[in-house]
C-alpha cells in the first residue's frame, strides 16, 4: 500500500522560505514520478513541480508561477522528496499535497494527469 506524508508546512512573511518533505512508502519501479501540488481557497488544484524517481534520470518541472523560487529534490535513501520554497508570496498560500501515480512521466504527472495517491496535506500560509 502506497503511503505519502507531508510535513512543514507553516506561516511565514511574505519573502521567507518553507521547506516541505514528503515521506513515502510502499513503492515499486511503477512510479516514475512524484510531485507537489497545490490547492488555494476558491482555486482549483495546480501542480508546483515534479521530479523522476530514477537515480540517473534528473527531469524537473516546475509551474511558471514558481519558477525560480521553489527547489524540488529527492533523497531516494529515505524515500523522500523535499520542496524548498523560497520568497514566498501571499499567494503561494494553499493547502500541499504530494502526489504521484503509476507508469506516468515527470511532466504527464505535473500538467496531464490526476494523480492516483495523494498525501493528507500541510497548509502552508504567507502573510504578514
Amino acid at each position: 500500500q502506497l503511503q505519502l506524508v507531508e510535513s512543514g508546512g507553516g506561516l511565514v512573511q511574505p519573502g521567507g522560505s518553507l521547506t516541505l518533505s514528503c515521506a513515502a512508502s510502499g513503492f515499486t519501479q511503477d512510479y516514475y514520478a512524484i510531485g507537489w501540488f497545490r490547492q488555494a481557497p476558491g482555486k482549483g488544484r495546480e501542480g508546483v513541480s515534479c521530479i523522476s524517481r530514477t537515480s540517473t534520470d534528473h527531469n524537473t518541472y516546475y509551474a511558471d508561477s514558481v519558477k525560480g523560487r521553489f527547489t524540488i529534490s529527492r533523497d531516494n535513501a529515505k524515500n523522500t522528496v523535499y520542496l524548498q520554497m523560497n520568497s514566498l508570496k501571499p499567494e503561494d498560500t494553499a493547502v500541499y499535497y504530494c502526489a504521484t501515480s503509476p507508469f506516468t512521466t515527470v511532466r504527464a504527472l505535473c500538467i496531464i494527469h490526476v494523480p492516483d495517491y495523494w498525501g493528507q496535506g500541510t497548509q502552508v500560509t504567507v502573510s504578514s
